[in-house]
């Protein structure tokens, strides 16, 4: 036997020992540890082996890599230099025959093959190539972690500590690959997707802003406090100190309620300070799973954001971080109204997201939204009132009364204006009334 048929031979056994390595790495990469428990009790023999395995699943799957990369490598170059020998003609024939048969062989040998037997017959190979995983682990772990620190330091930007090899992103293709094989639905393919997410959004991206916060002053009564409850449509409402960024607790609409119904005299002798519950704050920079997991702990619903410096950025509820999972959560009261509705007398209903010249075009009037800094009606009216409107805030504009009417959303936002002609009075003189 000439010693180009040995290296070919060689050759051959490097590549399949590459595919058992393969077809080992995805199925370890695939059986969950609920499989394996199942497979425990149904009493399946070498099942036990597998839980160190995916306990630490990231560190076998990238020593499997390693030694099939090793093996596919090693059997390209004995191919190349046995085509060398026996192939006569110019030196880049040889070597181009053997780049196109390692490309066929490695494809179908390496990436098709075992992959689907992987994937087909997960457990079993699993079970199989538990023992000898485990070993190979042990002995070539700190070898390939090292190959993964060089490979992070050469790479720009922040690596895996673990290798890239088990990462998140392979679980999010195999739920693509669920969708896609209609084991699962798209909806709940985008609620797993949101979940991923959750960790990479922060509570600044999840918060009601400032500008958009209701809340009420600690010397205001109780008769006052509920009446913003009930026009604004919240029931947990922030009580400030001498201004917004001195938020020193949150009152709630169930404690205004059970107090006003006891007693009375206490709507108009009691301050809101009185009832307020202790507030919750975190920073802006908290990540929106942590922040689900704390406001679980400590039992509240509410949670004020704060910046850097202290200040008040705005407020976050559990339903905004839930409505990242799960998407908009509407109830019984969020209806979608037409944008614009003619009513009698020559008034109309409009919705707060109108454009603010659409508007002032149907009406007759001048306003310029770029002079004025807003795009849409419900912004002309926090604009004018200088603060966020509520239900029943009205304002005046060039003869026509702006009424903000039912709340909307998650965030109770003003969902349509009532505007009504009245006798034109000069722009210079709008009242701004509550």
């Amino acid at each position: 036997m000439t010693p180009d048929v040995v290296s070919l031979l060689i050759a051959a056994v490097l590549v399949v020992l590459a595919a058992f390595l393969v077809a080992g790495e995805t199925a370890i990469a695939r059986v969950s540890r609920a499989r394996v428990d199942e497979l425990q009790h149904e009493g399946q023999r070498g099942a036990e082996k597998l839980r160190p395995l995916l306990e630490d699943r990231a560190r076998y799957v990238n020593v499997l890599l390693f030694l099939h990369m090793l093996f596919f490598v090693a059997a390209i170059v004995l191919v190349t230099r046995a085509f060398l020998d026996m192939l006569a003609g110019p030196t880049w024939w040889p070597m181009l025959a053997a780049v196109l048969v390692m490309i066929v062989v490695g494809y179908v040998a390496l990436g098709v093959a075992p992959r689907t037997l992987g994937v087909q017959h997960a457990e079993k190979i699993a079970v199989t190539m538990a023992t000898p995983t485990r070993v190979l682990g042990t002995i070539l772990h700190p070898l390939a972690q090292l190959l993964i620190l060089v490979g992070n330091a050469l790479t720009p930007g922040k690596g895996y500590r673990q290798g890239p090899f088990a990462s998140q992103a392979e679980l999010r293709e195999l739920v693509d690959l669920a969708e896609a094989d209609d084991l699962i639905e798209d909806d709940e393919r985008q609620m797993i997707h949101s979940v991923f997410e959750l960790g990479d959004t922060i509570a600044r991206e999840l918060m009601v802003p400032r500008t958009d916060m209701v809340f009420i002053e600690q010397n205001k009564t109780l008769r006052q406090a509920l009446s913003l409850a009930l026009r604004s449509g919240f029931s947990r409402i922030p009580v400030i100190g001498e201004n917004v960024d001195d938020v020193i607790g949150v009152v709630y609409l169930k404690d205004l309620v059970r107090r006003t119904f006891e007693h009375h005299e206490a709507e108009q002798s009691e301050r809101v300070a009185s009832l307020m519950r202790p507030v919750f704050m975190v920073p802006d920079s908290k990540s929106a799973d942590e922040l689900l997991r704390d406001m679980q702990s400590a039992r509240v619903h509410l949670a004020v954001v704060v910046d850097e410096y202290g200040g008040t950025s705005g407020i976050v509820t559990i339903e905004d971080v839930v409505e990242e999972i799960v998407g908009e959560i509407a109830d019984e009261y969020d209806t979608e109204a037409p944008e614009v509705e003619s009513l009698a007398g020559g008034c109309y209903r409009v919705h707060a997201r109108m454009h603010v010249e659409d508007f002032a075009e149907l009406v007759g009037i001048e306003i310029d939204g770029d002079e004025e800094g807003v795009e849409t009606v419900g912004g002309l009216l926090a604009k004018r009132l200088g603060r966020v409107p509520i239900t029943g805030s009205r304002i005046t504009v060039q003869g026509w009364d702006l009424t903000a009417e039912s709340a909307a959303g998650r965030r109770n936002r003003i969902g349509t204006v009532l505007a009504e002609p009245i006798t034109p009075v000069d722009d210079d003189k709008d009242d701004h009334d509550d």
